[in-house]
C-alpha cells in the first residue's frame, strides 16, 4: 500500500512537471526550432515602437478635436 501511495504522489508531481514544461516550451515550439536551424535569435517584438506610434495617433486626434466649448447665447442666460 505504501509502494502504491509512493508511486501515485511522485506519478503525479511528475505528471505535473511534464505538463508545465510543455505549457512552457510549446508556444514557443516554432521559434526555438528555428534557433537550433541556425536562424536569427533576434526577437521581432517591438513594444516601445508600436507604443509610440499610437501615442502620436491619440495626440493627432486630441489636436485634430480642439477645444469643445458650447458657445453661451444671451437668450440661455436670460432663461436662468
Amino acid at each position: 500500500m505504501t509502494t502504491f501511495m509512493a508511486v501515485m504522489v511522485f506519478g503525479g508531481a511528475a505528471a505535473l512537471a511534464i505538463y508545465v514544461l510543455a505549457a512552457t516550451v510549446l508556444p514557443q515550439a516554432a521559434r526555438i526550432a528555428g534557433i537550433l536551424r541556425g536562424g536569427s535569435s533576434i526577437a521581432r517584438f517591438e513594444p516601445l515602437s508600436a507604443l509610440v506610434r499610437a501615442e502620436r495617433r491619440i495626440a493627432v486626434r486630441r489636436w485634430a478635436a480642439g477645444p469643445v466649448l458650447a458657445p453661451m447665447t444671451l437668450r440661455s442666460r436670460e432663461a436662468a
